[in-house]
């Protein structure tokens, strides 16, 4: 399983947080073709465009590439190599435009959106290192 990760999820700075709850979206992007059924490129190319997307639309995200199971809306069963991104506290207009895009550009009958919420809270070391000690 390859991860990519930019954990500045929701702040910038490293201090220590207060907890929140925040929204967790995840879109599942197969990476099959919808009319041939075969993956047409590297995962790599596909994992480029998809950052490409993140960073136009100025997003914190992560990906994970995974393999499984999908059904096509024919009924028709296939096994295929997907991304899933995940993003924090995104605004639902902004998550289904980014959604629409990979749709498009992956060339997708479909793509899924899961949401569920989640308790967030940064830990920074904020402990001064001194070398004698």
């Amino acid at each position: 399983m390859t991860t990519f990760s930019l954990m500045s999820l929701v702040r910038n700075d490293h201090t220590q947080d207060t907890q929140n709850t925040k929204s967790l979206i995840q879109i599942y992007i197969g990476l099959n073709d919808m009319d041939t059924k075969i993956q047409k490129f590297e995962t790599s190319k596909y994992l480029s465009v998809l950052k490409n997307v993140c960073i136009s639309y100025q997003v914190p995200f992560s990906v994970n590439v995974i393999e499984g199971g999908y059904i096509h809306e024919s009924g028709e069963y296939t096994m295929e190599t997907s991304l899933v991104l995940s993003l924090i506290d995104v605004k639902k207009t902004i998550v289904e435009e980014i959604a629409r895009d990979l749709c498009t550009f992956f060339h997708q009958e479909s793509v899924l959106i899961t949401e569920d919420r989640l308790r967030t809270y940064f830990i920074s070391n904020s402990r001064d290192l001194d070398p004698e000690e």
